[in-house]
C-alpha cells in the first residue's frame, strides 16, 4: 500500500533539487522570498537555511506540492 502523502520518503534535498530543475534560481527567488534563493544560491545553502527555518520550509515545501499537482494536472491533459 503506498502512502498517500506526496512528501513521504521525498528529502529536502530532492525538493530543493526539482524545484530548482522546474522553476530556476531566480523564478524559485521570486516565488518565496528568502534569501538563500536569491543571493548566490545553491543547493547547499538552502539546506542550511531550511533546516533551521520551518516557516520558509514550509513555503519551500507548499511550493513543491503546487508544482507536483500542476504537472500531474498538465499531464492529465
Amino acid at each position: 500500500m503506498s502512502n498517500p502523502d506526496p512528501l513521504y520518503g521525498v528529502t529536502l534535498e530532492q525538493i530543493i533539487t526539482r524545484l530548482h530543475d522546474y522553476y530556476g534560481w531566480e523564478e524559485l527567488g521570486r516565488r518565496i522570498n528568502i534569501r538563500c534563493f536569491q543571493d548566490n544560491p545553491s543547493v547547499t545553502s538552502s539546506l542550511k537555511f531550511l533546516r533551521k527555518t520551518p516557516w520558509a520550509r514550509q513555503k519551500t515545501e507548499e511550493l513543491y506540492l503546487y508544482m507536483l499537482r500542476k504537472h500531474r494536472l498538465h499531464f492529465d491533459d
